[in-house]
């Protein structure tokens, strides 16, 4: 994903070709939907997360500051979109409920429903299992591949308390990893 090339379909949405923003649609729909889908943890939510951020975005793509990638403001948004969705839903991001703590508690449940197929089902099923935050910033920094700096400026954070949260989130992901993937370690 070209910097250059972002900025070139900007312009174009911005003078008056708004079928150039398909492109941009395209090219972030997948990084989209993932972050949408580790925040809301839901299929049908993601989905509409992640075209609610994408209607955002072309709603503001005026204010957008090419003093940053464009992933990392339309990241922001999608971020931004999947907390508002989870509190709309009356959802605490910070807290399980007792059901799903007592399912979480309940190793064997868990194994019964991996994937022993791919170690990537079963990193995606560990994932799911951290508080949204954490998989939020191991998705960011990994997955999509973003610098600390980009996801101080999605998350708000500076750049060294981003740095600490990826570590901690990858502490939290090693332990579930031990705990209930075994099949991982070889």
């Amino acid at each position: 994903m070209n910097l250059d090339n972002d900025n070139i379909i900007i312009q174009k949405v911005l003078q008056g070709d708004v079928n150039a923003y398909s492109e941009l649609v395209a090219r972030y729909q997948n990084y989209v939907f993932t972050l949408a889908l580790r925040i809301v943890k839901n299929r049908e939510d993601a989905e509409e997360v992640a075209q609610d951020s994408f209607i955002k975005a072309y709603s503001y793509l005026k204010d957008f500051r090419a003093d940053s990638k464009f992933s990392t403001w339309l990241y922001t948004i999608v971020q931004r979109n999947a907390i508002s969705h989870l509190r709309k839903k009356r959802l605490e991001t910070s807290e399980m409920n007792e059901e799903r703590y007592e399912y979480l508690a309940d190793k064997s449940s868990i194994l019964e429903n991996i994937n022993y197929n791919t170690d990537k089902a079963l990193l995606s099923k560990a994932m799911n299992l951290l508080k949204p935050d954490d998989a939020s910033i191991l998705s960011l920094f990994y997955l999509q591949e973003q610098s600390l700096e980009e996801i101080g400026q999605i998350i708000g954070l500076d750049t060294n308390t981003c740095k600490v949260r990826l570590f901690r989130a990858r502490q939290k992901l090693k332990v579930i990893l031990e705990n209930n993937f075994t099949e991982l370690k070889r």
